[in-house]
């Protein structure tokens, strides 16, 4: 945001901050939504590299393209261990691994 447009608001009682702050995240909490949204991005990206769609991931997992979809989106219903089979499905290293969540 603008820093000219920050003050505006500011001015009239407006506040911003990060979503944290909005959600009144502990910092654990907020490390563990940025760690479930790399894998997600990962699994995207891995995805794209490979030229597969998200049915063709889905077929390999066993799973169905709206699971993927969700995968891909960050949804917290799925778990962090199918993100993290599903990159290994695709050829993920534990260095590949370690370069996503570090």
């Amino acid at each position: 945001m603008l820093e000219e447009k920050r003050k505006r608001l500011a001015a009239k009682g407006w506040k911003s901050g990060s979503a944290a702050d909005f959600l009144g995240l502990s910092p654990e909490e907020e490390r563990y939504v940025e760690l479930r949204l790399r894998l997600s991005q990962g699994v995207r990206e891995r995805r794209q590299r490979r030229r597969l769609t998200q049915a063709e991931l889905a077929r390999t997992l066993r799973s169905s393209q709206s699971r993927v979809a969700k995968m891909e989106a960050g949804d917290p219903s799925v778990s962090i261990d199918l993100l993290v089979r599903s990159l290994l499905a695709m050829g993920a290293s534990n260095r590949d691994l370690a370069k996503l969540i570090g």
